[in-house]
């Protein structure tokens, strides 16, 4: 049995040498992360050994009695305590953390007592140990110390969302039930150790996943924010500026659509309106434009704010459909309304691939920016406005 114990606790040992290397190569963590995992494993580490130790050296008569009820009194105040040191890697502080803190520093001073007055550990004549009359006292601990870390636990799931809890429960699960049967099963079956090791892997491998998971969510939702312009919704100048580059770029560069239509369209008299009545309401104007393009553009294209109050709509269209959807703008904003602009005006021009081939997506975009530039015109003629002041 002693054997057989020995080896189990052999790969154990080698387990936690392999875990703290890991812990060494994850350039993500943080060092105090590091110094948590490090001090978790040595504490299982230490106190698998004295327990390894005592178990070696019990009934062996040649060795002083002082030893074995030394290496005990290790074992009973360092296993707590490396149970308690698995939750700490998770860095989360409530009443059910202190409370363990409590009971570990009182089973601390407790086991020192107890090591001049044999109150844990009894010894015969053979040199062979048994529990003394207040053994029931580290039990109450040990008991408490395990009840209030599956609280920590149940209380640590929180933190994730449904589908992430499971697993952590599940590990918590897994530790209670190898310290639960090494405790009720007798000596001859030692799972504690084997159950904290495990734990501590899996605990590691769930930090990482979730750290790793977190860090995508953070990478989305940057790729969104530069991709998505804040004012309007629509796609920003980045994302923009992307999509050009897929059409034009050498060697790598994306067949464009055979019914590719390229939209410029820009907003008219919005520098009076930030000049007469503010920028909020010149805001509004933008957000007014925007909302119209996507009503009419969102189903059927990809709709760009590259500037102020300029916007790149790029469709796959046919020059009947192109028609229609400037049709449809025009009818959007002659029946817009803000709160605090009453109207909103867009010239608009567009190109259309099959009419102009051999163009690249920059050259069919430059194209629709010159009839756009013909709207703008007539319709300050039309107007009387005077198109440097607005």
């Amino acid at each position: 049995m002693f054997t057989y114990y020995t080896s189990i606790l052999v790969i154990v040992w080698i387990a936690l040498l392999i875990l703290s290397i890991l812990v060494f190569e994850n350039d993500r963590l943080s060092t105090r992360k590091r110094k948590i995992y490090y001090l978790t494993y040595t504490l299982i580490f230490m106190a698998s050994l004295a327990e390894w130790m005592g178990v070696y050296i019990n009934g062996k008569t040649f060795v002083p009695a002082f030893y074995l009820r030394m290496l005990k009194c290790i074992d009973y105040t360092l296993t707590p305590i490396a149970g308690a040191a698995l939750i700490g890697q998770m860095r989360h502080k409530t009443i059910w953390s202190k409370l363990v803190n409590i009971v570990i520093v009182f089973n601390t001073v407790f086991q020192i007592i107890s090591f001049f007055t044999g109150w844990m550990t009894k010894i015969n004549g053979q040199n062979e140990y048994s529990h003394g009359s207040l053994y029931i006292v580290y039990v109450a601990c040990y008991l408490v110390v395990l009840i209030l870390v599956i609280f920590q636990f149940l209380d640590y799931g929180k933190n994730f969302r449904k589908q992430n809890r499971l697993s952590i429960y599940m590990i918590m699960v897994f530790m209670v039930v190898g310290i639960g049967l090494q405790e009720s099963l007798g000596k001859d079956v030692r799972t504690a150790y084997v159950a904290m090791t495990f734990g501590a892997i899996l605990m590691f491998i769930h930090g990482s996943e979730f750290m790793q998971q977190r860090r995508d969510e953070e990478i989305l939702e940057q790729r969104i924010q530069i991709k998505t312009d804040a004012l309007t919704g629509l796609l920003s100048r980045y994302a923009y500026s992307k999509k050009l580059d897929d059409y034009d770029n050498e060697p790598d560069k994306k067949p464009m659509p055979e019914e590719l239509a390229a939209f410029s369209i820009d907003i008219n008299g919005l520098k009076i309106v930030n000049d007469t009545l503010g920028h909020e309401a010149g805001d509004e104007l933008i957000r007014g434009a925007a909302n119209c393009i996507e009503n009419v553009f969102d189903d059927v294209g990809s709709c760009y704010r590259t500037g102020g109050d300029e916007f790149i709509v790029l469709a796959e269209l046919s020059k009947k459909e192109a028609e229609e959807c400037v049709n449809d703008i025009r009818k959007l904003t002659k029946n817009w309304k803000g709160k605090d602009v009453d109207k909103l005006s867009l010239s608009v021009g567009y190109a259309l691939l099959e009419e102009h081939k051999g163009h690249s997506c920059s050259e069919l975009i430059k194209e629709a920016d010159k009839l756009m530039y013909q709207a703008k015109d007539e319709y300050y003629k039309k107007s009387g406005l005077n198109r440097r002041t607005i």
